[in-house]
């Protein structure tokens, strides 16, 4: 195992995790929308404990997602994560606040009512996926960093900062691009499509999956829109290469649809997820007898659609001598998964432990089917005390 094969692999794991977690944020999704699905307090109530029982899943990848970027990237973790402080803490706060909502909004006790707490769940679910979207775009678009390479190498024995911003923003100047708003956006509304997918799946209620499927069109055209208008953006824009053998970034013309036509299999899987996530659309949009067999299961076309489709996007930035992190800065300071990550002895230690993530996944599987094994009715709403 050469260090550049263990710099590829986790930057495989490190986009896999990314790609789950944007799709398991149709908890944010359903959230932010689901005061248009439902019409009285029961029908609310079905679906905050419809996304309530995965919450914690979505959390758990996004602190997963920071923690093996962390390992496996140290200079990227603190660049990121570190310099651009207030984007990452605008995210942290969303997702704690969107916890704290959910324990306290019915408890006995609670003073202010329900509606407080429930319109920080839509803040969650609008905020927290525009976020991280544009946070994601930042890899393509570039960020106002700079790098101190002495720094790094020790040649400057009292300094202690690496990587710092440009500015004062510390990273949400990035919202100030257009093409990451427009990225950022085309992740909300994606949420909201997954989002009401999910719920026509776990809630068993008639009325819930019919207006899902009259609110799924209005969701999935702006989302359509948004999301080809960026891909057509990135693969005619230039990009941030590097020279393997000196480390020198330059810009590129066309850089990341080369990369796509030279990693051929990742423009298969590309179209792959994008079919996937239409079939995801149509079979609940266009429930008719050829699809009733496939109606209610969008959530899982979809879902396998966004993955795959997340994923080649992250791979895209980050393989085929690609900066990942490109700074706008300093083109120089731009990081790459060779000049980021951590030390061949760190990543082989981790490549080992990591062939445990099988068995995570199972029991996540084995967890998830428990908890849906039977769909949420409005019995159980009204009859149980173990609800949010």
């Amino acid at each position: 195992m050469t260090l550049l094969f263990l710099q590829q692999y986790w930057w495989l794991v490190v986009s896999l995790l990314g790609a789950l977690l944007v799709f398991m944020m149709f908890v944010q999704g359903g959230n932010s929308i689901l005061f248009s699905l439902c019409q009285t307090e029961t029908e609310q109530r079905m679906l905050i404990n419809s996304t309530g029982r995965k919450w914690e899943l979505t959390f758990t990848t996004l602190v997963t997602f920071g923690g093996a970027s962390f390992a496996a990237f140290p200079l990227f973790y603190s660049t990121s994560f570190g310099s651009a402080y207030w984007l990452w803490m605008l995210i942290l706060l969303t997702f704690v606040v969107q916890a704290v909502s959910y324990e306290f909004q019915n408890k006995r006790g609670n003073l202010v009512g329900a509606r407080p707490f429930q319109f920080c769940l839509q803040l969650n679910g609008l905020l927290g996926p525009l976020l991280i979207g544009g946070a994601v775009a930042t890899f393509f678009e570039g960020s106002n960093f700079i790098v101190e390479k002495g720094n790094l190498l020790g040649m400057d024995q009292s300094a202690i900062v690496i990587s710092s911003w440009a500015n004062e923003s510390h990273g949400l100047d990035a919202l100030l691009c257009p093409w990451v708003l427009v990225f950022g956006f085309a992740v909300v509304f994606l949420t909201r499509c997954l989002g009401i997918l999910y719920f026509m799946n776990n809630v068993d209620d008639e009325n819930i999956r019919s207006r899902g499927s009259v609110r799924l069109v209005g969701q999935a055209i702006p989302f359509l829109i948004l999301f080809v208008s960026y891909l057509v953006h990135l693969f005619t824009k230039s990009g941030y290469a590097y020279d393997p053998a000196s480390g020198v970034v330059a810009l590129v013309p066309l850089k990341y649809l080369q990369n796509l036509l030279t990693m051929w299999p990742l423009a298969i899987l590309l179209v792959v997820g994008v079919v996937l996530v239409l079939v995801g659309f149509m079979v609940e949009v266009l429930p008719g007898k050829s699809c009733r067999r496939w109606y209610n299961k969008g959530i899982w076309y979809a879902g396998t659609g966004t993955v795959l489709t997340v994923l080649v996007l992250l791979l895209l930035a980050g393989w085929n001598n690609t900066a990942f992190y490109p700074s706008t800065a300093d083109l120089q300071s731009s990081l790459t998964i060779e000049n980021a990550s951590s030390s061949l002895f760190t990543l082989r230690t981790m490549f080992y432990v990591s062939l445990l993530i099988p068995f995570v996944l199972a029991y996540i599987i084995y967890a998830w089917r428990a908890m849906d094994n039977k769909k949420i009715t409005q019995e159980e709403i009204t009859m149980s005390e173990h609800t949010y």
